[in-house]
């Protein structure tokens, strides 16, 4: 899982960014642009940036995040074809593990964001499905591309697979998990997957 660092280093500005484009596109980049800038309400607070009230910090960027992303739609994908194999039971505890997983990957990043400029030129609708494209330019002068695969459930738009610079989040993540399952076992995956949450438990206390 050495990619996941680079990636979600980039995948964190999703929540960080102010956007400066025109109000043109569709409703799924509206829905994309409202949890940005309902993060950035939380983390510009300064009645939240006291290390007393961290946690209630992240609660609350926890609640934007989940309004907007379908973690088991993500972590189904993720997991591929063995997601098939596995029972009700194994499936709840894999979205679990997952969602956890990619909660711990980011939500410290956010947390000291930087003032860049965040940009939507594209959006690409297909039935229940669209692509929402962004652009991200730094204070330094560089660009990056975010690509952002919603679909629709009950009405709201929601991310199941984040693209950044051509590198898809649920692909990447799709290689990693095979490649222990099959050189090891679903099992060894939850093993490790369980050991990462207990590491971030240890640390947060």
């Amino acid at each position: 899982m050495r990619k996941e660092t680079s990636i979600l280093t980039l995948f964190s500005l999703l929540l960080v960014l102010i956007s400066t484009s025109p109000s043109r596109a569709g409703v799924p980049t509206d829905q994309v642009r409202s949890t940005v800038d309902k993060a950035l309400i939380v983390l510009k607070d300064p009645r939240l940036k006291s290390e007393a009230r961290t946690q209630e910090r992240r609660d609350k960027l926890r609640q934007i995040l989940y309004a907007r992303f379908d973690f088991a739609e993500m972590a189904k994908r993720s997991l591929g074809s063995h997601w098939r194999r596995r029972t009700p039971q194994e499936q709840e505890e894999f979205v679990q593990l997952f969602t956890s997983l990619l909660e711990r990957a980011y939500i410290d990043r956010i947390e000291s964001f930087n003032e860049e400029t965040f940009q939507y030129p594209r959006e690409l609708m297909d039935g229940s499905y669209a692509e929402v494209e962004s652009r991200i330019h730094t204070r330094k002068g560089e660009e990056f591309t975010i690509l952002y695969k919603t679909h629709l459930l009950k009405g709201e738009w929601k991310v199941y697979d984040v693209v950044i610079e051509n590198i898809s989040l649920v692909n990447n993540y799709r290689s990693q998990f095979n490649r222990v399952v099959t050189n090891s076992s679903y099992e060894e995956l939850i093993r490790r997957l369980k050991e990462k949450q207990e590491e971030f438990t240890v640390k947060k206390k």
